[in-house]
Order: structure tokens, then sequence, then C-alpha cells
């Protein structure tokens, strides 16, 4: 079972709670002696402490003024104190020069990274030849192609009729023809070991 907080208990005492929680702490305390206990204790302290339920009357309208005035005479003193040359960041070509160097900077950065995420490919001999010289694998229309280097090798079939070709992930690809004088089938299989 669990029971309702010190504070709900309080509330309850004084009749403060709203509908909902009146009603769900009125559902628990008739199970619940030991509440039961608690509230009848904060029942009998606000009878031996009437003053606390007697508030003395407050003056709304005038306390809003007091803070008005001390609101107004707060900012009068500061325009007193306030200097009257305007700080750097303040003036406008300042301001407007800070935006440039910002929109600048985020332009050099953009045309930095375009150049670094494709360098320019270059021939054979230079220094930003960037061929690739490992071993390649690659589809073509009539079979596959495996290139090293500067030579290559193909294992076609012209004139087949269906071909499919599939790529594994670790760089290997197989095509399978079907010959159309025979119905055979055919399947290279190429490693790029």
């Amino acid at each position: 079972m669990k029971h309702p907080n010190q504070a709900t208990l309080a509330l309850h005492a004084g009749g403060d709670l709203g509908p909902l929680a009146r009603w769900r702490t009125e559902r628990h305390l008739s199970r619940c002696g030991r509440c039961r206990e608690e509230v009848e204790a904060f029942d009998q302290v606000r009878e031996m402490l009437p003053e606390l339920a007697d508030t003395p009357e407050i003056s709304w309208n005038r306390l809003a003024a007091e803070m008005r005035a001390n609101i107004r005479l707060g900012l009068a003193a500061g325009e007193c104190v306030r200097s009257s040359r305007m700080p750097w960041r303040d003036v406008p070509f300042f301001a407007g020069a800070r935006a440039l160097v910002a929109v600048a900077s985020v332009v050099v950065l953009v045309a930095a990274g375009m150049m670094l995420e494709r360098p320019a490919p270059g021939t054979p001999g230079t220094a930003n030849y960037t061929g690739y010289t490992g071993t390649e694998v690659q589809a073509i229309h009539d079979g596959i192609q495996v290139r090293q280097g500067g030579q290559s090798l193909g294992l076609m079939h012209s004139g087949a009729q269906s071909v499919i070709q599939s790529v594994g992930a670790d760089g290997s690809m197989r095509v399978r023809f079907v010959d159309p004088e025979t119905g055979y089938v055919t399947i290279n299989n190429v490693n790029a070991d």
C-alpha cells in the first residue's frame, strides 16, 4: 500500500486539497489507521494555533505602487551611470564586418572540403596520379573482366541469353550464362585475391 506524503495529509487536514486528490486521500484514510492518526495530529496542531489562520491585511495597491516607484528609480539611476560611448560591438560597421567574416569563413571551409573530398585526377607519371594498382573485378556487358595494373583477363560468353551477375562482400563476382543453342548453364566465379 502506498501512503500519501506528509504534505498531502497536512493539506487534507486543512481542507486545501483539490477534489480528485481529496477523494484519493479519503479513500486511503478509510483503510489506513496510521495515516488517519497523522491527519488527526495535524488537526490538533491547527486547533492549538488559531493565529496561523489569521493573515494580516495587505494593501496590494500600495505594494504595487511602491514596486513601480522602485523600478523607475533603478532605471533612472542606471541612466545616470551609463557611459555615453558605444562599445565596439554595438557600432554598426563592426557588426556588419563580423557577419562578413563569418560568411567568408564558411565559404572557405566549404571550398576546402570540396577540394579535399574530390582531388583532381592525374595522369601516370605525375605527382598527383591516383591510379589504382591492385586487382579490379568488374562486370562487363557479356562477362567478367579482371584487371591488375595494365593487364586484363576477360571471361566472356557472347550470344548468351540470360546473364545473372552477383557480387560478394569479399570482392568476388559470379556470372551465370545460359547458352542459347544447348541450354547449358555456365557459371564463372572470380575472386579479387
